[in-house]
This record gives C-alpha cells, structure tokens and sequence, in this order.
C-alpha cells in the first residue's frame, strides 16, 4: 500500500462504519465522516457533519431518571448525491437508486489520499440491463477555506448510450444516532429547518439547535460538465432540498457533476447571518478545479510544518494519525474557542467532549503549530470562572476544571452509564478525576518551555496556574497520624477502581498520580508567582483572592503530599495492597478479550474496585509526564527516594496488573518500557499504533477516532525516544532509540526557528538549523552542550544506555 494513501478494496458492511471514521474529512472548523452520499443513516451507514464547539443539551429519561446531557451536535448531512440508470423511453418503469447495498455493485474501492487532503471512491455498478456504470468520486472538507466542502463525481458509460439520474441534495433530517449505548438519550437537536432553492443551480438549508440556539446555515451549488442535461429542476420540501438532473451518457464521454457546499454557524464572527454567508461564499466560490489546486497546496503547506518522517508501516500509521489530529485541530481553530475533543470531530462517542486529551496532543503541536496550542489553553482559560464556582460548590478554594467539558466549562460528565453486557445502567463517578487540573497545569507549562512565551506565562497562565495551586492547597487535609497531607475521595487515569470495596460513597484516598502532579503545580506554581515583580504578584492576588499567606502552604503542601508504597513500589492509591488478587488466566481463557474487565465483572455480579486490576496506567503515567531525571527530583521533593530499581519494579508490578481497555494504555507502557525494558517496549508501542486503524478496542474506533492516542504517538517519536526536553531555552536530548523505530526525522519549530531538522540514527543524531536571523540554538546530550547557529548542521554520537 503506497505510504500515503489509505485504501480499502471491495465493500464489506461490516467495515463500514469503521472505515467512514478513518477516511473523515475535515479542515479544524468542521468534518465530515467518510459515509457513502448515495446512503442514509442505517445499520450499516452512518454520515455525520461535526462543527468544532457545536454543542447542544437535551433533557433524556434512561431507566426512570431524568438525565440532562450535552452533545456534539450532527449536523445537517451536505453529501447526499444519489445517481440511477433510467431506460429508454417507455421501456419499463424507473428502477431504484443506486448503493452500495443494492445488487449489481462490481468495483468498489475507497482511497484517503493523506498528502492531498482527499478521500475517493470508485465504484462500477451493472443495471438490470446489463449496462456498466463507473463512478469515480473525490471528497475534500477545503484546509484553505474551512468553510467549503467539495463532492466531485465523474460518471463513465462503459459500452453503451443513454440517460443517468443525478439527485444533489442538503438534508436536515439527522439526529444523534452514531453510538449504539446512547440510543436511549434523546437525540434531535436540530430544530426549525427550513430548506429553498436560488436559480440556477443552488440549494439552501437553514436551521438551529434545540436549546443553545446555535444558527447553521448551508448552502450547495451543484454543477455539470461534460454534458448539457436534458432536464433539470430545483426542489425544496420539508427538511430536504436538492436538484435533481437527467444527464446523457455515452461511452468514452464522462460526465462530471460538482457539489460545492458552504457551512457557517452563528458563532462564526464578521458575519451577518450564517444563511446569507453560505449562500454568499457558495455563490463566490471558484470552481471546482481551482478548489482542489488551493485545497493541495493548503495541505502542502501544512505537511511541511508537521514534518514526522518515519520509514515503513508504522511511519504510514503515523501519517495517518498526524493527518487526523491536523483535521482536527489545524491553525483554523487557532481562531475558535473549542477544546481537543477526545474522538476529533469523527463521531459521537463521549458526546464530543473534553477531557484530558491535550496533555497527550499538545507536547507535538507545540513544536509544530503552537497559534493552536495557545487556542487551545485559552479554551481552558475562558472557562476559568465556571471552574472556579465548582470548587466553591464542593468547599474548595481555586479552580476544580471538570472531567468532561463542553460548552461552557461545566461538568458534563454522565451521572449514568450503561453496561452493554449486562444491559444494566450504572452510577458513574468519573467525575472524581481531579487531576483533569493538573493536566491544564502541565500544559501550560510545557506550552510556555517550548516556546518561550512568557507573555502568557506571566498573564493567563499564572492565574490558571494559581486557581489550580489554591484547589489542590484546599483538597489537602494534613494527617497528624502520618504527619502528611491526604488528598481523599478522587480517582485517579485507573477508571476501574472508582471507590473502595463495599464502601458507603465512592473515591479513593491518596492517588499516587494525583498526589504527585498536584505536588509538582504547587511547585510550579511557587516558581512563576516568584519570578513576577511586586505590582504583578499583588494584581494577580487581588484578582483570584489569594492571601500571601498560601504561598507558605504551597511550599508546604507541595513538599509534605502523602505518595503510598507497598512491597517496595509506588502504591497506585491508599489500601490497593489489601485488595484482592485477580485470576487474569482464568477470565482470559473464559472470554479472550478481557479489555473491559469492568463490564465482564459487573455482568458476573462482582466488582472490579475488589481487585488489583487497572484498565490503563495510572501511576505509571508519571513516567509519562516527567523524564526520569525530573520524576526522581520530584519524589525527592515530597521526602521519597525513587531510584531507577523502585521505579522499574513499579513498572513490572502494575504491567502485569493490567487490562489495557483503553488505547492510552498501550502509548503509555511503550513510553516508559522504551527506558526501563526497551526489548518490550516495541508490543505496546505496535499496539498504540494499531489501536484504531485495526479497532483493537473492539468497534469503538466507528464511533469516532481517539484524539489524545493518535497526538501521543507523534510525541511518542518526537519527545518519548529521543528523550526531546526543553530546558532553560536549550533542546535536550536523552535518546532511548528502538530498533523498530531508530532511523527517522523529525522538523520542529522552535522559538523563532522554523524547520529545525532533527535525523535520529541508531548512535547518531544529525540536528540541522535553518538561516535565519535567530540567535543560535543549544543543544544538550549527553551532558555535553554544543550551539548550533542559524544555518549549520551537527552530527553528535548518542551516549551509550
């Protein structure tokens, strides 16, 4: 299979689904799933349209409570083009609209062309004369103009001579329906639609949801070359509108009609109304080839700054995992105020929220595109003051960010969830994942080394910086008893283990992860507050009611931290020892796949919370977040000795405590095992590779691609094996290669410097800075530092491991 081009050949409809999520098109404002136009939504078909921070709330009834929800709203479908043969005249009655569900399908291919931004098909049908029909069909969501979309359709008579009918539609008659568990939430979101016609050749829809009022208007101008119909007409009824031509066909004579679709919504700012700018920029638009010739070069130039080049299946992997996080978040939303949905804008799984996915994709955007990245920090930020009323909800000081977001920054996470083997709705405490916090901590941090930025550092980011210190000072209770303070009632990344068991109320006490990133906040913290001059620090504590005095109990909290242990690992929370162990070989050879070892034990009657079982890392995850050098810095801070035998230790204890129900689960294990046990690391590293494009998860890669897995494994091969810190302005360097993965390229943008070449071998690394007027860039490895200037190159030997 060619290194950029994802293909599938032949139609399977079991496939479907999956292959709609991996071949969606997008642009950062909006996407649409890769489902066939001539389809409906069905079993087997599923189109959705997705607008970045398009979000609606409904009001459900799921097993007799009433259940408030907000949902990424699917918005009307723009792709339907449906197309049949018609018989000579007054030879038999009309036949049916061609899919790839009816009989006569010969050919059927998909392509998503990664380099160009296009997803194709080609198609070959035989009507029940007999008579070939080829298709071939190119897609784009334009990356120049977010607001256009193009469906480009030739059709070929192969022997023969007649008439085809083409219907180009809008439909507004879509619902939330893409997530087989949510079936029980209300999904229409989508109200007052209504559709119209302007001659000669356009289609309009305009409508609004239910309850955040947000106004979307389309508009689709189709066009024919090739051909002059023999009749065309115009229709709007209802929810649809569409025109609907009779062209002539001939062998040797294709036949193109082009769809150009705009797409506006009322958060759109300089605009008047989002029907009038649809029908505007439609009517504006250039045709389609110059579309797909600005739409090429607005990926070129994209590909140049995203700049990951690793050779074989998995550089092809990678490719394909960097174009979706690119559709997701490209510099278009650098102009939006939208988070990092959790499953891009490919489908409705989690509803389009937010969660903690940006701790796992902007370490790469940082380095590539950080106007986005800072877009992305200042969704955080926007939603400050709805964080800071949840903690003064719950009795705390500071800012408590939610574990799922969306609109506007409140908790949106279910109260309810169902379990699909057992068919049983279920409390659902995920809402006790307060280290979502120090995620939005750690990004800002990391934000700011990368790129120097410490006009926001000393602006917004501290003042999230000190909301998030004063929460975790106020969750801290100090325990006389073990003369450290206690963080009590959370969970922590493990969503297994949600309370102890037979527990009166759910959370866990002293989380290792929580405890240990709240510790390394309130340090950070100390450290910008203390770099600001008087007049700064005295606003800034007026402005977030900080008293001076808990600058004194940061440093003391942040120092005194309660971190359990228990046979000389990490502790992944209080008592963990004191549960049981699981019989992993008896479920394993009982149901194979034991991923979701929750709903296989809440379907038996028992819990998980019994046992010493985690769907993911959770401790381990330190080793992801901090390198070696700073997590042994960090434990020694909170009065611990962390040497490389007790962190690999951990390591191996928790690895075979381990479900990996989540795709995080594999990136993570293979980051840390590239340090501890590198002949291992390669099984996990594959897996968080694989997690989509092969759907290990078992089907929930059709329900939207995961953000956080696909960003994590770009910075598993920018930061996670070449060991890529920034310290003190300087790029540091601990390789920790793997044979698999030793011989690629990476181009950052760092600071000013654009296109900073980066060659990992297997014993070297080759860094090449491009001219430029920027100061020269120290480079650290090995302990030894070297300056690069603006135009040179240098090759440097990896140290020895």
């Amino acid at each position: 299979m060619p290194e950029w081009s994802w293909e599938y050949d032949g139609y399977d409809p079991a496939e479907e689904r999956l292959r709609e999520a991996l071949c969606t098109v997008g642009n950062g404002y909006f996407a649409t799933r890769g489902a066939a136009p001539e389809a409906t939504a069905d079993g087997v078909h599923y189109p959705g349209t997705y607008a970045a921070g398009c979000y609606n709330r409904l009001l459900s009834t799921v097993d007799g409570r009433a259940v408030e929800s907000e949902d990424m709203v699917n918005l009307p479908n723009w792709l339907p083009l449906r197309f049949r043969t018609l018989p000579p005249e007054g030879e038999g009655p009309t036949p049916p609209w061609f899919s790839p569900d009816t009989d006569g399908l010969l050919e059927y291919r998909q392509c998503l062309d990664l380099r160009r931004g296009t997803f194709t098909r080609r198609m070959r049908y035989a009507d029940d004369r007999g008579r070939q029909l080829r298709i071939d069909q190119c897609r784009l969501a334009h990356m120049g103009d977010p607001h256009l979309a193009v469906l480009r359709t030739e059709f070929s008579a192969e022997g023969w001579t007649g008439e085809i009918e083409v219907e180009s539609a809008l439909d507004g008659e879509v619902r939330n329906a893409g997530v087989a568990r949510y079936r029980e939430l209300a999904g229409e979101h989508l109200t007052h639609v209504c559709t119209g016609v302007e001659e000669p050749d356009t289609v309009w829809l305009r409508c609004r949801t239910v309850n955040s009022d947000i106004r979307v208007g389309m508009a689709a101008r189709t066009t024919v070359t090739g051909a002059r119909p023999t009749a065309a007409s115009l229709t709007a009824s209802g929810p649809r509108a569409g025109r609907v031509l009779r062209l002539p066909v001939r062998s040797g004579r294709p036949v193109t009609v082009d769809k150009t679709v705009a797409l506006h919504t009322s958060h759109d700012p300089a605009i008047s109304d989002p029907l009038g700018a649809a029908s505007g920029r439609v009517a504006t638009a250039p045709g389609c080839p110059q579309l797909l010739e600005s739409h090429h070069a607005a990926w070129e130039r994209l590909w140049r700054r995203a700049g990951v080049d690793v050779p074989g299946e998995p550089g092809r992997i990678l490719r394909l995992h960097l174009f979706h996080v690119l559709q997701t978040l490209s510099p278009h939303v650098a102009a939006l105020d939208v988070g990092v949905p959790a499953r891009g804008l490919h489908g409705e799984a989690y509803r389009g929220h937010v969660f903690w996915d940006e701790l796992f994709v902007l370490p790469y955007l940082n380095l590539h595109f950080p106007e986005v990245s800072r877009a992305l920090l200042d969704y955080r930020y926007r939603r400050l003051p709805e964080a800071v009323r949840a903690a003064r909800e719950e009795g705390r000081a500071g800012a408590g960010y939610p574990w799922q977001s969306g609109s506007d920054g409140r908790e949106e996470s279910p109260r309810l969830h169902l379990n699909p083997r057992s068919g049983r709705w279920l409390p659902d405490h995920s809402r006790l994942q307060q280290h979502v916090g120090s995620a939005v901590a750690y990004n800002i941090w990391r934000y700011c080394e990368a790129t120097g930025d410490t006009d926001y550092l000393h602006s917004r980011g501290v003042e999230m910086l000190v909301r998030i210190a004063r929460f975790w000072e106020s969750s801290a209770v100090y325990d006389p008893a073990l003369e450290r303070y206690r963080i009590r009632g959370v969970m922590g990344p493990d969503e297994f283990h949600d309370g102890y068991p037979d527990a009166p109320a759910p959370g866990l006490d002293d989380n290792a992860y929580t405890n240990v990133t709240a510790a390394w906040v309130l340090a950070r913290t100390l450290d910008v507050v203390r770099e600001l001059s008087e007049p700064q620090r005295r606003e800034l504590f007026e402005r977030t009611d900080t008293p001076e005095e808990a600058v004194e109990r940061w440093e003391e909290v942040s120092r005194r931290l309660s971190v359990p242990f228990h046979s000389g690992v990490i502790s992944q929370f209080d008592g963990y020892e004191r549960l049981d162990e699981l019989d992993w070989e008896h479920y394993r050879r009982r149901y194979g796949d034991v991923r979701r070892l929750d709903r296989i034990l809440e379907a038996e009657g028992d819990t998980v919370n019994r046992y010493r079982a985690s769907k993911q890392a959770d401790a381990l995850m330190l080793g992801y977040l901090f390198s070696p050098a700073e997590l042994a810095a960090l434990f020694r801070q909170l009065g611990h000795r962390l040497d490389d035998e007790t962190w690999r230790r951990t390591v191996d204890y928790y690895l075979r405590r381990t479900s990996h129900g989540s795709t995080l689960s594999g990136l993570v294990h293979g980051w840390v095992l590239a340090r501890v046990r590198r002949a291992d690391a390669w099984e996990f590293c594959r897996e968080a590779l694989e997690g989509d494009v092969a759907d290990l998860q078992g089907g929930t890669t059709q329900e939207g691609i995961h953000l956080g897995a696909m960003g994590g494994t770009l910075d598993l091969v920018q930061r996670g094996l070449t060991g890529l810190e920034i310290r003190d302005g300087a790029l540091c360097f601990d390789p920790a290669p793997l044979p698999q993965l030793s011989g690629y390229s990476l181009s950052l943008r760092f600071r000013g410097h654009w296109g900073v070449r980066v060659r990992v071998g297997p014993d070297r690394l080759r860094i090449r800075v491009p001219a430029s007027a920027e100061r020269a860039i120290p480079v650290v490895i090995g302990g030894r530092t070297v300056t690069i200037a603006p135009g040179e190159s240098r090759q440097l030997r990896l140290p020895d491991r």
